[in-house]
């Protein structure tokens, strides 16, 4: 684990993960991508799993956050003004895992906007009932693939 403990409560540790994480990091992406990305077909997910773990990784300030036995639980990407990647691992879904890294976005880093896939209406209503509203609409998602992405901010 990371030295660098970012936010604790008794139950979790929000902190910086490493590439050694990346493993773990990538196995959450694909079954979060597989419970709840219904849109996408075996050929995206298999083009994605290795721009995510070889580029995308790299590209974003990544927070994971652990359990008390140090398991990661689900894990985010920021840029300076977006949340770029948020997933959970589907075994910690409806345990507050996405809110307390989210919380941990607005607060910790002053973030107020969020991209989220037109077809995952799950992850919609997540941000919406974080007070995230809809700004603007592209038809394509930032590889040119026809999956339409909401923009949404805090207002």
């Amino acid at each position: 684990m990371s030295d660098t403990k970012v936010m604790k409560s008794i139950d979790y540790v929000i902190s910086t993960p490493t590439s050694i994480d990346y493993p773990a990091l990538i196995e959450i992406w694909e079954a979060a991508v597989r419970a709840t990305h219904h849109f996408l077909h075996e050929e995206h997910i298999q083009h994605f799993k290795p721009l995510i773990l070889n580029q995308y990784f790299d590209a974003v300030d990544l927070f994971c956050i652990r359990d008390q036995s140090d398991m990661i639980m689900g894990f985010a990407g920021f840029s300076p003004e977006t949340v770029e990647m948020l997933f959970v691992h589907p075994d910690h879904f409806g345990k507050g895992i996405g809110k307390k890294l989210m919380e941990y976005a607005i607060t910790g880093r002053s973030i107020r906007k969020v991209d989220v896939n037109e077809q995952n209406p799950d992850a919609l209503a997540f941000y919406q009932r974080l007070g995230f509203a809809i700004k603007s609409r592209s038809p394509l998602d930032g590889s040119g693939l026809p999956f339409p992405i909401l923009h949404l901010e805090l207002p």
